[in-house]
């Protein structure tokens, strides 16, 4: 919970920021697993009402701060996951966020990308969202989409 003690969903508000409905599977896997007091997403697209947002390679035909900002589209999505599955109130603290830009050769900015969804947990849940993260670099992305993220929260 927050220094407030306020629920996450009350933050939430506070913020302006309303989780988006869950993005439906694009393949054979469900959107988030919980296993004990982990929940673990599958990996999210910058997909916006249905639609992939932006397509292409980080450093090329995507600026990275707008890959930034599809990073926290990304998260957006894994926390609207989370939420569907256990409620957003149930989160205790994220523990890791593993991001991967499509890149364009010799781009090496992925962990300033990767931000757009680190700092979007550290917004909405203080010091419960500070995670390990890993952010990389890959050639290519379903869809041809420019980043993708997944997550795994720890929950009461």
């Amino acid at each position: 919970m927050t220094s407030a003690n306020k629920a996450w969903s009350e933050r939430l508000t506070e913020l302006g920021i309303e989780l988006p409905d869950v993005v439906a599977p694009l393949a054979a896997y469900v959107p988030a697993v919980r296993t004990g007091n982990l929940v673990y997403t599958a990996g999210q697209l910058p997909i916006v009402a249905g639609e992939l947002v932006a397509t292409g390679k980080v450093g090329a035909e995507v600026t990275a701060e707008d890959a930034q900002a599809l990073a926290r589209t990304c998260g957006l999505n894994a926390l609207a996951a989370v939420h569907a599955l256990v409620g957003i109130d149930s989160v205790v603290r994220v523990v890791k966020a593993t991001g991967f830009v499509a890149s364009a050769p010799g781009f090496g900015g992925q962990p300033a990308v990767v931000n757009g969804a680190s700092d979007l947990f550290g917004e909405i849940f203080g010091e419960a969202g500070a995670h390990a993260r890993s952010a990389v670099g890959v050639s290519e992305l379903p869809r041809n989409a420019p980043v993708e993220v997944e997550l795994i929260v720890e929950v009461a």
